[in-house]
C-alpha cells in the first residue's frame, strides 16, 4: 500500500490550478505546503505531493481511486476543463478486470493521470 507519492513539476502554480480542479470531484484538496511542495489529500492526510526539482521525472502514471463511476466522469470533465489532454475518456477497461472503469488525462507536465473505480455499474 502506498502512503504518499511526490512528483516533480515545471510550474507549481499551473499544477495547483490543474490539480485543484481535477481532484475536487474525488474529494481531494490542498492540505499543505512544505518547502515549495504542495500536498493534496482528504481527511487531513496529504497523499499526493508535487514541487519543483532540477530534473522533471519522465512522465509518470498516477491513478487516483474514485468511489463511483460518476466521480470518474466528474474527474475527467474537470481535468479537461482545467487544461488536461484526453488520454482515454471514461469507460470500462475489461482488459484489466470486468469492472475497471477509468479515465485518463495528461497533466501540464505530461504525466498520465487516471481516476479509477473498481465497482460494477449500478443497475436501476
Amino acid at each position: 500500500m502506498i502512503d504518499h507519492i511526490g512528483i516533480s513539476v515545471s510550474n507549481v502554480h499551473a499544477s495547483i490550478r490543474f490539480y485543484t480542479r481535477a481532484l475536487k470531484p474525488l474529494g481531494m484538496q490542498v492540505l499543505g505546503e512544505d518547502n515549495g511542495w504542495v500536498g493534496f489529500g482528504e481527511n487531513q492526510q496529504a497523499v499526493f505531493w508535487f514541487g519543483i526539482e532540477e530534473i522533471i521525472q519522465a512522465p509518470m502514471h498516477i491513478a487516483f481511486s474514485a468511489r463511483s463511476r460518476d466521480m470518474v466522469d466528474q474527474f475527467y470533465n474537470a481535468a479537461i476543463a482545467a487544461g488536461g489532454k484526453c488520454n482515454g475518456s471514461p469507460g470500462e477497461r475489461a482488459r484489466y478486470h470486468p469492472h475497471y472503469y477509468a479515465a485518463f488525462v495528461i497533466d501540464p507536465d505530461g504525466h498520465n493521470v487516471e481516476a479509477v473505480c473498481h465497482q460494477p455499474a449500478e443497475t436501476h
